[in-house]
């Protein structure tokens, strides 16, 4: 037997499971007190981010709004003559045609060459602010972008003895122009006058 002053096992094992439930008391009541400050943390980190993107995508919105008005700006110092030359096309086709049929006798008169010097200006001056004709040639495929389509005709002007000639040519000269009635404009790079023509 021990002595009676010494403490027994028993009341070493007592203690060391007080003092262990003790420390993990401690220990839960340390992560308890914490906890709502961890939570608020995050949550202020999460608003945070929230803010950070809310601020990137506005200011992707108004650079992307700057560059549409300036855009917009720019179309509109392009494009501010946009009536007026349409007004003053059908005199330049006008003056284009009549020239066409100057007879050969007359194309070196000093009157006729004065006014092909007038039509050549006139060009000069609309191709200076823009404008770019469309001139489509026989043959070509028609592209309803650049064209407009105002006859569509059968009619193949091909010989008549020679069926397989015909019926390859006819093939080949699906959807292409036959016949050119006026050429078309371009205002910077946008159709304003489609080029009218004959299509099979």
């Amino acid at each position: 037997m021990g002595d009676e002053g010494s403490p027994s096992v028993m009341d070493n094992m007592g203690f060391f499971v007080a003092l262990l439930l003790r420390m993990t008391f401690s220990k839960k009541n340390m992560h308890t007190k914490h906890e709502p400050q961890h939570e608020e943390i995050t949550k202020l980190q999460a608003q945070s981010e929230e803010n950070l993107n809310g601020w990137k995508r506005a200011l992707a919105d108004y650079e992307n709004l700057k560059k549409q008005t300036t855009r917009e700006k720019q179309d509109f110092a392009k494009f501010a003559t946009l009536n007026f030359i349409v007004e003053l096309l059908p005199i330049y086709n006008h003056l284009k045609t009549s020239l066409n049929f100057i007879p050969d006798s007359l194309k070196d008169n000093n009157w006729v060459k004065g006014i092909e010097n007038i039509k050549n200006q006139f060009a000069r001056v609309l191709k200076d602010n823009g404008l770019e004709e469309i001139v489509p040639q026989v043959g070509e495929e028609f592209n309803p972008e650049l064209h407009e389509a105002v006859e569509n005709t059968d009619e193949t002007q091909l010989n008549p003895d020679d069926d397989d000639n015909q019926t390859k040519k006819a093939i080949e000269m699906e959807n292409k122009i036959v016949k050119v009635l006026s050429d078309g404009y371009k205002l910077h790079g946008r159709v304003i006058v489609p080029a009218m023509v004959v299509v099979k």
